[in-house]
């Protein structure tokens, strides 16, 4: 069975207990971000990429029996690893798990205070476009 995306922030929440420092967790999402592979190189067109961002992200998804898939670009490896975190949360979800996740895990790592202002811009950009794709395929199952 699948973990709830409440499971998912938690576990996120303790690995990054687990560094002391900033730069430590700085790190780790960077190497997240080295993790994240599969997105397709002919969709680093304008067409994907994320709005809002100072960074270039690029977004693709895919919808299979009611759920949504993620791949996802950034020329930014701090960038590239926020990206794998959402991700890693919100992947191959129902739009409405998608729409209603709270994405507390935010906060709770401290992400939200150590990002700086840009940074935080270009995170909240990529969660409403996550959230924007999930209500594009929300509605077109209801038609």
């Amino acid at each position: 069975m699948d973990k709830k995306i409440e499971e998912i922030e938690e576990e996120i929440v303790d690995e990054f207990s687990f560094f002391e420092s900033w730069q430590d967790k700085y790190e780790y999402i960077i190497e997240l971000g080295k993790k994240l592979k599969g997105y397709p190189e002919d969709k680093q067109t304008g067409e994907y990429k994320v709005k809002g961002c100072q960074s270039s992200v690029w977004l693709v998804t895919d919808e299979a029996d009611g759920r949504i898939t993620f791949k996802a670009d950034s020329d930014s490896t701090i960038v590239k690893g926020l990206i794998a975190l959402l991700i890693r949360v919100l992947n191959n979800r129902t739009p409405d798990e998608i729409l209603n996740a709270k994405l507390d895990f935010i906060g709770k790592t401290g992400l939200q205070q150590h990002l700086a202002q840009t940074r935080a811009n270009g995170l909240a950009a990529m969660i409403k476009q996550m959230k924007m794709y999930a209500l594009a395929y929300k509605a077109k199952q209801q038609i």
